[in-house]
């Protein structure tokens, strides 16, 4: 199994926030800057930086800031790893519900 856990664990934890998950739902339209992603949000803007920070932090998003104005885009190949876990997981379950199937077939 590849060892990709860590960057795992990071992207679950992050996303485990609904505010961040409402972040990530933004960003996945288009770039957008601080205020405009603090606007739907009633939180300060202190708040919401931190909870960019953990985004930032599991590699979701990136930001770059051109003079006081600070741009964050989503870093769609960070999911790749979510994807990854998911795929592996689905096969046993499919492989469950086809036994499952199987067996309810017969017994009827």
């Amino acid at each position: 199994m590849p060892n990709y856990h860590d960057e795992l664990d990071a992207v679950l934890r992050a996303l485990a926030d609904p505010t961040r998950r409402a972040v990530v739902e933004r960003l996945a339209k288009s770039p957008a800057v601080v205020s405009e992603l603090a606007a739907p949000f009633s939180m300060a803007l202190p708040s919401l930086l931190q909870h960019l920070r953990v985004l930032e932090d599991a590699g979701l998003v990136t930001s770059e800031k051109h003079g006081r104005v600070r741009t964050v885009s989503l870093r769609p190949s960070a999911l790749d790893v979510l994807h990854l876990w998911l795929g592996e997981q689905r096969t046993p379950a499919e492989r469950q519900a086809d036994r499952l199937a199987i067996h309810l077939n017969r017994a009827t």
